[in-house]
């Protein structure tokens, strides 16, 4: 246990037979369960685990890949069963560095947070090393991922190294987050319909043996429609049939208005190119809507900043 809480380290593992019995080996001995799901593997993953011959490790074997967001859920499932209090998600890449999770877990632990995600770009030189291409699609992406989920607060949405507690998982429905790679933005927005107060933890990036099977001419467009698709969720479940506040009545009326003053406006533009002049008064019923609609917005983008959870 971590100060009095029962911690659950959930290991989603696609043939990793390499470095598996590491990622075991080196868990701290304040982690209680150690579910490893095994997503279809064609190695001895499995076999691997349990070799390593520690009590606390569950193998949990898909008969079908599910993919990595589909093996954490699965993997919080079994752990919320188990009693576990938080789940920390430690990859079977041995990727992820455990003399960290003390970091993670004490803002959940002591100040009431209920999401905690580690954050590799805190330091000045974090991005040095990174090609400029991946450093602004990094920053892209984690805008997006902001506007969103809410969490204007989170930074970094594609690392996996997270820490959650029992409360924030009970109210969420899991059924319904994303199982990809872009699990990790999805689980942040539905966090935030679920009001969970989150967290970024500074902890560098780890990388040694570990091969990466993702291929961002594919994740990307699924990520890209996934934050529309979730930026809209988050709007209807949390601003508008949760409470329809202030957010909510800015943007939808703000929206409105644009798209009034902008149809107006190509209107007048048709009508009028040749010999016809607008009038001041069609040129103002374009412009005035036009200029209040984006008022609203920010004002709404403004009001949704200040309700992030945290």
């Amino acid at each position: 246990m971590y100060k009095g809480q029962k911690i659950a380290a959930v290991v989603p593992a696609y043939n990793e037979s390499r470095l598996i019995g590491k990622t075991i080996t080196t868990m701290p001995d304040f982690v209680d369960f150690i579910v490893v799901i095994n997503d279809c593997s064609t190695d001895d993953t499995s076999e691997r685990a349990r070799a390593v011959g520690d009590p606390r490790v569950v193998v949990i074997d898909h008969e079908k890949n599910t993919g990595v967001g589909g093996s954490i859920m699965d993997g919080h499932e079994r752990a919320l069963l188990l009693g576990a209090d938080i789940n920390v998600v430690m990859a079977g890449d041995a990727q992820m560095d455990p003399a960290y999770l003390p970091a993670l877990l004490d803002p959940i632990c002591d100040d009431g947070y209920e999401f905690t995600k580690a954050n590799r770009f805190f330091s000045r030189t974090s991005f040095a090393d990174m090609p400029a291409v991946r450093m602004l699609g990094s920053v892209a992406l984690s805008f997006a991922t902001k506007v969103a989920s809410g969490y204007w607060n989170l930074f970094d949405p594609q690392n996996g190294y997270t820490a959650v507690s029992r409360s924030a998982l009970l109210r969420l429905n899991v059924a319904a987050v994303a199982r990809g790679y872009e699990f990790e933005n999805d689980l942040l927005i539905w966090l935030n319909i679920a009001n969970a107060r989150a967290k970024d933890v500074p902890i560098p990036a780890s990388y040694g043996e570990e091969v990466s099977t993702m291929r961002i001419h594919r994740v990307a467009p699924r990520i890209a429609s996934l934050l529309f698709r979730g930026f809209w969720r988050r709007m209807l479940l949390k601003h508008v049939l949760a409470s329809f506040s202030a957010v909510a009545l800015l943007f939808f009326t703000g929206l409105f208005l644009i798209l009034f003053g902008a149809g107006w406006g190509i209107w007048v533009l048709a009508e009028t190119l040749g010999p016809p002049v607008a009038t001041t008064g069609s040129v103002l019923l374009c412009v005035g809507p036009l200029l209040t609609g984006i008022h609203m917005l920010i004002s709404a983008l403004t009001l949704d900043i200040q309700s992030t959870p945290d």
